[in-house]
């Protein structure tokens, strides 16, 4: 007797089970992570987000041990097939990444890991994502869940031409900075990310910094080398470039950041530049958004 697509589709959920992650779960979950995001950068002939298994493993053993981030596993006949995290360390929730083991397909664990996460999370004001705009399978089921498309964006890399801008002070950051890099941040997004911008000043591979213009400060970075953590924002376009320059200057790594494609000024100057861009990325929310007031830059989370 032939299953309707809606029997099968139960029966599939039915064989997968959900539980939290556990630090015991690491290894694996990593090695998930790099075969699937390697498979899918590999069939579009885009560069490996995570080009070895132990930078997976450093992403996923961080991820899974910190207090503010949530993670859930997938097991499938008792074998972990899938992981989602959700970090919680600001108001607005941030989800990923979101893998699926490319030998479990089409048993409903994407699907079923991301309405986990948004169940946890369905109490926050907002709910962002970044996800691979030629990933088109993710795009449609996260669209299919209710996020909306937000902003192009575009992961950039390369090293500036020019020498860092005079009349900007750019140093790393200090911890008296907090109170000010908070108050930036909600004057250009409407909430706050001093928790994660806490963290980045005590990750070895992280180097924030601020731009100090008129004696206070008008930009600031977790890190600009980085695009899975780099998030920055800026009263204007002039004090993010200032940043960019003075932070790059100081450091032997490339520039790796996302900057939303809308901000044509700036994009067309970090071209000017030399930076090229490296992978488009679509940038998606559910819940309260606000249009950024001033320049800005979001993790590969938000």
């Amino acid at each position: 007797m032939l299953q309707t697509s809606e029997s099968a589709q139960t029966e599939r959920d039915a064989t997968v089970a959900l539980r939290a992650i556990e630090p015991a779960d690491a290894s694996e979950c990593a090695r998930i992570v790099y075969e699937a995001f390697g498979a899918i950068h590999d069939q579009h002939r885009f560069e490996r987000d995570f080009p070895t298994l132990a930078a997976a493993q450093q992403l996923t053993a961080a991820f899974s041990a910190h207090p503010s981030i949530w993670g859930v596993v997938a097991e499938h006949d008792g074998r972990i097939v899938g992981s989602n995290f959700v970090d919680e360390r600001g108001p607005m929730r941030g989800l990923g990444p979101i893998t699926v083991d490319p030998g479990a397909q089409g048993l409903g664990v994407g699907r079923r890991l991301m309405q986990a996460a948004l169940e946890r999370s369905r109490a926050a004001a907002g709910i962002r994502l970044l996800q691979d705009s030629f990933n088109v399978g993710s795009l449609s089921l996260y669209a299919s869940l209710g996020f909306e498309v937000k902003e192009p964006a575009a992961v950039m890399s390369g090293r500036p031409n020019s020498q860092p801008a005079a009349g900007i002070e750019v140093r790393p950051l200090e911890e008296p900075d907090f109170r000010a890099c908070e108050q930036l941040c909600l004057k250009v997004h409407g909430f706050e990310r001093t928790s994660e911008l806490r963290d980045a000043l005590h990750v070895p591979a992280l180097s924030p910094f601020v731009a100090i213009r008129d004696g206070r400060i008008t930009a600031y970075a977790t890190t600009l080398t980085f695009f899975p953590a780099a998030y920055a924002v800026a009263e204007a376009e002039h004090d993010m470039r200032a940043l960019m320059l003075g932070a790059l200057a100081t450091v032997d790594r490339p520039a790796s950041f996302l900057l939303p494609m809308r901000q044509t000024g700036l994009f067309g100057w970090c071209l000017d530049e030399g930076l090229r861009v490296v992978k488009p990325m679509t940038y998606m929310a559910i819940g309260e958004y606000r249009e950024p007031s001033g320049a800005w830059i979001p993790s590969v989370l938000y």
